[in-house]
């Protein structure tokens, strides 16, 4: 009952949206939306890994905003609106243009299609969405406070270097600078101005989100909420064992933050969707599917105490982050096919969830034997 509550929606709106495909399109419509959504599901599992980290810190009534307004901005607007407004920004056309090219698959502007022009902003599109994924994977790399190590070889000497807080931020640039020179031989100015601009959005947005909630601004705003629904989560953290739940300004800034982070994974999806159907509303239909079952995975991860049960869980989820950076500077010169990344990221996702396992599963043995040895002495029992 409690998973059906949970995906219930995304249940529901899947028989809706793949039954109306195949009304209006016939079976292989149909087939073409369940295989964009199983492709967006395996693209974005590590996506979900990550929201739900950001999504403990919040109240219940921003998770259920992640889950409702959350899902339009998704599939409407990342996965349908913003396509159109990258084409007409790159390729220098009119809004009314480019929707009537992305509605007329077959027509085209200045010799391409709209799923050409599409293509042509990849480079822009894929430093955008590289570095802010790149400073994610930084920041968690570098994060000073973080106590739970998984591979300690490589991320103890960084955790120490990351008590300077500048390195992100330094790394990220020359990251940058060398994807400008060699990953781009046509496209250096285009990914250099974009690149700079999914650093500045990181850090506005990170930022402020990390401010308010520091501040405390709007901490009590949903306090009754927060007790009326015990299902829901939030993050601990607070001196004493309290918990510190984001709300207000603060939980708008990680709102925020969620949506760009979900953009800069859906990017890859929907330039290579393109390779599988040239219909947009085929495509959205598709991603958004695989979208709402992204944010119900997330809500139940949230719930459920996934993340704190396996402790690796996040770690394995940035580094797939990591690689899907460098996948996506590697794709500006060189296609990389979708499977390619997903693997990866399924792959790094798996061994944290075994070694999560298999830590946890010591650390109960480890219990048991302290257990035993501390058991006392059975009443009557003879010296």
């Amino acid at each position: 009952m409690h998973i059906l509550r949970i995906f219930g929606w995304s249940f529901a709106i899947t028989a809706v949206v793949v039954a109306g495909a195949g009304v209006l399109g016939g079976w292989h419509a149909a087939a073409i939306v369940a295989i964009l959504a199983v492709l967006e599901i395996s693209l974005s599992f590590d996506n979900a890994v990550i929201n739900a980290t950001i999504l403990g810190r919040m109240s219940p009534v921003w998770q259920r905003l992640f889950l409702t307004v959350g899902v339009l901005i998704a599939v409407f607007g990342m996965r349908l609106i913003f396509p159109i407004v990258v084409v007409a920004l790159t390729a220098h056309l009119g809004p009314v243009q480019v929707i009537d090219l992305a509605v007329n698959s077959d027509k085209v502007s200045d010799g391409f299609t709209y799923a050409g022009h599409l293509h042509n902003a990849h480079p822009a599109i894929a430093a955008f969405g590289g570095i802010f994924l790149f400073m994610i994977f930084l920041d968690f790399m570098f994060d000073s406070e973080r106590e739970v190590q998984w591979l300690r070889w490589i991320e103890e000497p960084l955790r120490r270097a990351g008590q300077l807080d500048v390195i992100p931020v330094v790394l990220g640039l020359v990251a940058l600078l060398v994807v400008g020179e060699a990953f781009s031989d046509d496209h250096t100015e285009q990914v250099l101005v974009s690149g700079l601009a999914g650093l500045a959005t990181y850090l506005a947005v990170r930022g402020l989100g990390e401010f308010f909630e520091a501040q405390g601004i709007g901490a009590d705003e949903d306090d009754d909420d927060t007790a009326a629904e015990p299902g829901a989560v939030a993050a601990t953290g607070a001196k004493g064992g309290g918990v510190v739940v984001a709300t207000g300004k603060a939980a708008f800034f990680l709102f925020l933050y969620l949506e760009v982070l979900d953009a800069s994974f859906s990017f890859d999806g929907v330039v290579g969707a393109f390779a599988i159907s040239q219909n947009i509303f085929i495509i959205a239909a598709g991603l958004g599917i695989g979208a709402m079952y992204i944010r119900s995975l997330t809500v139940y991860l949230v719930r459920q105490g996934t993340l704190s049960e396996y402790v690796f869980l996040e770690h394995g989820a940035h580094y797939a982050i990591g690689a899907l950076a460098v996948i996506l500077a590697v794709s500006i010169e060189t296609e990389v096919p979708e499977i390619v990344t997903g693997l990866i990221g399924v792959a790094f996702i798996g061994v944290a969830l075994l070694s999560s396992m298999r830590h946890r599963n010591a650390n109960r043995d480890e219990g048991d034997e302290a257990g035993e040895q501390e058991a006392p002495e059975p009443v009557g029992a003879k010296s």
